[in-house]
């Protein structure tokens, strides 16, 4: 059912990666180990969902991917930095991302903390290469955002606090929106700046973004049995899952068939195990 769509996602990942790949210093120059701490947590097997999701917002926006490719390797080189400091043991204290030995495991804690404060710096650096002024700054304007304390920081720091204690819906709906929705709906309205795109156009994308953010998460955890199937349950869980994506997709009713591919990957990472 979904074949064409994940076709579609491993054609962008690839122009992803290749991409990345021109970003990243390589691992031979110095200093060294920090290089390949940095490309190891970037090359370790992500998605790449939220840079496509970039790029398919410019595309229905009627840019090209073009336009969005450096904000879409800023998005990636974001989230790794966001997933390097996750694993420390100071904040969840995970030996293992995607299979493979997290970074301060394989390169040691300070030079995770290096890899990751490096990351997001070159994040910043590549989401204004190439990019004209006035768009530049609106970007830059959603992507702090995304990432300071109203955003990913901030839902982290709650996710903390209340480690070992029982979330209500108010709070986990707060760690949701914020440590994984916020940089997803950021992905989304960014790719429509980088398309030129009308202010109309814009929020429609941000709405787009935001549901589908907080679905992701709610899809994670029905996965991982995880926190939304603690608090709501399994089944409320999937039904506001869907819920959240046919909001998602009404929010593109405006775009025609421009929209026919965001509103697939919308279906599919919602349905994709459950």
């Amino acid at each position: 059912m979904y074949m064409k769509i994940i076709k579609l996602l491993q054609d962008r990942k690839i122009l992803i990666d290749s991409e990345l790949e021109k970003v990243l210093p390589k691992g031979n120059i110095e200093p060294k180990k920090l290089h390949r701490a940095m490309r190891y947590s970037v090359f370790s097997g992500g998605k790449r969902i939220r840079p496509i999701l970039a790029i398919e917002s410019c595309l229905c926006c009627g840019g090209a991917a073009g336009d969005a490719i450096n904000a879409a390797c800023a998005l990636e080189l974001a989230h790794s930095f966001s997933l390097v400091h996750d694993d420390l043991p100071s904040m969840d204290n995970d030996a293992y991302r995607r299979g493979k030995p997290a970074c301060h495991k394989k390169y040691g804690e300070a030079d995770a903390i290096l890899a990751g404060d490096a990351l997001i710096v070159l994040a910043f650096e590549a989401l204004v290469n190439g990019a004209k002024p006035p768009v530049a700054v609106k970007m830059l304007r959603e992507f702090s955002a995304a990432l300071g304390s109203l955003g990913m920081a901030g839902g982290q720091s709650v996710d903390i606090e209340y480690e070992g204690r029982k979330k209500g819906a108010r709070i986990l709906n707060y760690i949701n929106s914020h440590k994984t929705g916020a940089l997803i709906k950021a992905a989304v309205k960014i790719g429509a700046l980088a398309s030129g795109a009308r202010p109309h156009k814009i929020k429609k994308m941000e709405e787009f973004g935001a549901a589908v953010g907080e679905a992701f998460q709610i899809v994670d955890d029905i996965i991982d049995n995880g926190d939304s199937v603690a608090v709501f349950g399994r089944a409320a869980s999937i039904d506001k899952a869907r819920m959240l994506t046919r909001k998602a997709n009404k929010s593109l009713a405006g775009f025609g068939s421009a929209s026919r591919v965001l509103s697939e990957i919308a279906d599919y990472l919602i349905e994709r195990k459950i």
